[in-house]
C-alpha cells in the first residue's frame, strides 16, 4: 500500500491530500499549526470555502485513510511518496521568502528514506527544484537524488473554491530532475487522479509551464485595460468590441480592471523578472506596471466624476482579492483605501467574508451594509464583486453620486436608474466626467 505524506496543509495542500486517500492511497498531512491538525483528525476541514471539502475529509478519516500529524519528519520516514505544496511567502515588494520552502525541505530531508519519490507543487522560479532544493536535500539526507531517490516538479493549476472540479480537468504537467524521476512522478500522479497526466522534458520546463500561463493572464488583462483606455475616448463600446474580438477564435481578450491580486498573477511575473537579463522580457514588465496602475486610473476617474474626493464619503465594496474568496493576498483593496486616503476621502470598507479584526490591516472603517453609515456614501467602489452583492439596489443609497465599477460586474443601467453616475476602466470619458 502507498503512503503519501503532504506536506503543507492549506488551501491547496488539504484538498490534494483528501484526493489522493479517494483513490485509497493511505495519507499523512503535515502541518505546523496545531490547530489545523487538531481539526483533520477530528474529521474536519479548516479551510471553509472550498466545496466538497467538508465531505471528502471527513469520509477519508473515517475510513482510516487520511491523518494529520506536525512532525514532517516523521511521515516522511513513512512515506513512499512526499508532496509539497508550502506557500512559497513573498514580501509587499514581491521579493521572494524561501524561509517556508526551505525549512520544509530539510524537514523532509531528515526522514527521506530511499527509493522515496519527493514531488513539489508550490509554483517555484526556473531552476529552484534542481539548483536550490536539491542540494539541500542531498546535504541534510546523505542521500543523492537520482540515484538514492526521485525528485521532480508538478506545478498545480488549481483555482481556490473549485479545486476538486479542476484537478479532473486540467492536464498535469510533470517533470523530473532526470527521466527516471519524471517517470516516477508521472506513475504516480495516474494513480490518483483522473485528469491526464502530462510528461515534460525536464523540471525546468515543468516550472517554467506555470510561470508563462499566469504571466500570459497578467499580460493579457494588461493589453485589455490599455485597450479599454484607449478606446474609452473613441466612442467605443469596449465590452462590446472585446465581445466582437473573442468570436474569432484566436482571440482572447480578457477584461479589463482596476487591478490584479491574489497569489498569482501580479506575483508569478516577478519569478521572471528577477532572473531577467536587460532588455528580457520587456512585455512582461511593462504588464505588471500597467496593471500595477490601474487602481490609480480608476481613482482618477471617480475623483473627475465627483468633482474632488476630499471629505467624500466613500465605500469599497469587497476587499478579497477576487469574488467569493475569502483572501487578501495583494488585494487591489489595499491600493484603493491607500489612494482614497491620499485624496482626502472618508473611506469605507464591507466584506462579508471577514470579520472587522481581519480588515484591520486595511486601515479603513469597517461597516455592516446596512448601517446608516455605509447607506450614505457619496461613491461606491466595487473592489470584489461577491455573489452577495448581485441584487444589491443602488436606490438604498441615498447620497449616491457615483459607482466605480472596478469588475466590469455591475449593470451600468441600474447605476444610473439610482440616479448615479456609472465609472469604469473601459466607461466612456464624458460619462465618467459628468
Amino acid at each position: 500500500m502507498t503512503t503519501v505524506a503532504v506536506v503543507g496543509l492549506g488551501k491547496i495542500g488539504l484538498p490534494l491530500a483528501a484526493q489522493f486517500a479517494s483513490k485509497g492511497l493511505d495519507v499523512i498531512g503535515c502541518d505546523l499549526q496545531p490547530e489545523a491538525v487538531a481539526s483533520i483528525n477530528s474529521g474536519r476541514s479548516h479551510i471553509r470555502e472550498e466545496a466538497g471539502l467538508e465531505e471528502a475529509v471527513r469520509t477519508a478519516v473515517a475510513h482510516g485513510r487520511l491523518k494529520a500529524t506536525t512532525d514532517t519528519t516523521a511521515a516522511v520516514a513513512k512515506a513512499d511518496v512526499v508532496v509539497v505544496i508550502v506557500p512559497l511567502m513573498v514580501e509587499p515588494d514581491r521579493k521572494i521568502d524561501y524561509r517556508s520552502v526551505d525549512a520544509a525541505t530539510l524537514a523532509v530531508a531528515r526522514g527521506l528514506r530511499r527509493g522515496t519519490l519527493v514531488v513539489y507543487e508550490t509554483t517555484l522560479p526556473v531552476g529552484t527544484t534542481r539548483q536550490r532544493l536539491k542540494p539541500a536535500i542531498e546535504r541534510e539526507s546523505g542521500l543523492t537524488a537520482g540515484a538514492d531517490f526521485h525528485l521532480a516538479f508538478s506545478p498545480e493549476r488549481l483555482y481556490a473554491g473549485r479545486i476538486f472540479a479542476d484537478l479532473r480537468k486540467y492536464p498535469k504537467i510533470v517533470g523530473g530532475i532526470d527521466p527516471a524521476s519524471t517517470d516516477k512522478a508521472v506513475d504516480f500522479y495516474r494513480k490518483v487522479l483522473d485528469a491526464e497526466v502530462w510528461p515534460v522534458e525536464n523540471a525546468e520546463t515543468a516550472e517554467f509551464a506555470k510561470l508563462a500561463e499566469t504571466t500570459y493572464r497578467d499580460v493579457n488583462i494588461a493589453l485589455a485595460n490599455q485597450l479599454a483606455l484607449y478606446a474609452a475616448g473613441r466612442h467605443v463600446n469596449v465590452g462590446q468590441a472585446f465581445k466582437a474580438a473573442n468570436s474569432q477564435p484566436f482571440s482572447h481578450i480578457h477584461r479589463p480592471s482596476i487591478g490584479v491580486g491574489g497569489h498569482c498573477i501580479p506575483v508569478y511575473p516577478h519569478f521572471l523578472l528577477d532572473d531577467a537579463a536587460d532588455g528580457e522580457l520587456s512585455l512582461v514588465r511593462d504588464g505588471r506596471q500597467t496593471n500595477d496602475g490601474m487602481a490609480r486610473v480608476g481613482i482618477e476617474a471617480l475623483d473627475r466624476s465627483l468633482g474632488g474626493l476630499r471629505s467624500r464619503r466613500v465605500l469599497v465594496l469587497g476587499a478579497s482579492y477576487r469574488e467569493d474568496v475569502k483572501e487578501l493576498a495583494f488585494s487591489t483593496a489595499f491600493a484603493i483605501v491607500d489612494l482614497l486616503h491620499r485624496a482626502g476621502a472618508n473611506v469605507m470598507v464591507h466584506d462579508p467574508l471577514f470579520t472587522p479584526a481581519e480588515l484591520f490591516a486595511l486601515e479603513a472603517e469597517v461597516v455592516d451594509l446596512d448601517s446608516e453609515a455605509a447607506l450614505s456614501a457619496d461613491a461606491v467602489v466595487v473592489q470584489a464583486w461577491h455573489s452577495s452583492f448581485h441584487e444589491l439596489d443602488w436606490r438604498r443609497f441615498k447620497s449616491l453620486r457615483a459607482v466605480l465599477d472596478g469588475r466590469g460586474s455591475v449593470d451600468p443601467q441600474s447605476v444610473r436608474e439610482a440616479g448615479a453616475a456609472y465609472v469604469a476602466v473601459d466607461a466612456p470619458r464624458e460619462e465618467a466626467s459628468a
